[in-house]
């Protein structure tokens, strides 16, 4: 039989939602310039479900916020929780409207495995470890980046970027000897160093979801 030319098949993806709080699009540019510029690589290109819930009700033009986000190399999929107007120009626009998370089935969580890393992660390397959880014997120095679809283990210094839940799983964890990272992030929620810094300072911890907010448990 004659391989048909397209199929269409159920699956399920993570994206992460990007909340929109304040409907001066201005200041929203100047504050995501700002995170931006934190983490430049980790956001490119990023698929984001737009969540407009905060300014339901107020006149905001979803068009100049899409071109927005689209000249910072982001790319919007759809929006969700949306009202009856916001859905419309999101029609307009080709954007979908999706339920959100406590709407949708949640992702298959796969059987988790373990990987185990022996030695520093250096400056620019990278560790992604699929459908495992990620163990490190040593320091991720700045500018490295260490990724897992489970939890995060670093038995020393966390000084560069770690992004646990990776495939959406929101009960990984991440948990370092001294964290002091560039970037955390569990199932795309994610703390930036300044905000991680506020809450942590160099300190052994565990970072874990709690709702759609990061928190840090400092461990003894």
């Amino acid at each position: 039989m004659a391989k048909q030319n397209l199929e269409l098949k159920a699956t399920s993806f993570t994206l992460s939602v990007l909340y929109i709080n304040n409907s001066n699009l201005e200041l929203v540019a100047l504050e995501l310039d700002k995170k931006l510029a934190q983490a430049p690589q980790f956001f490119r290109g990023a698929p984001l479900i737009l969540n407009l819930t905060a300014i339901d009700g107020e006149d905001v033009d979803l068009a100049k916020l899409k071109s927005i986000l689209n000249e910072r190399h982001l790319i919007i999929v759809g929006i969700t929780e949306a009202s009856i107007p916001f859905s419309a120009q999101a029609k307009h626009l080709g954007l979908a409207v999706v339920k959100s998370g406590k709407q949708a089935a949640k992702p298959s969580i796969p059987p988790r495995q373990t990987k185990i890393v022996k030695q520093n992660v250096r400056s620019g390397q990278q560790i992604y470890a699929k459908d495992a959880d990620l163990i490190v014997f040593g320091a991720v120095g700045n500018g490295a980046e260490v990724i897992a679809d489970g939890s995060i283990h670093v038995y020393g210094a966390l000084r560069g970027k770690a992004m646990a839940g990776a495939a959406g799983d929101t009960n990984s964890v991440i948990i370092a000897q001294t964290l002091d990272a560039e970037l955390v992030s569990i199932a795309g929620q994610y703390w930036t160093a300044d905000t991680l810094q506020q809450r942590c300072q160099s300190q052994r911890g565990c970072v874990r979801l709690n709702g759609e907010s990061l928190t840090v448990e400092l461990l003894p």
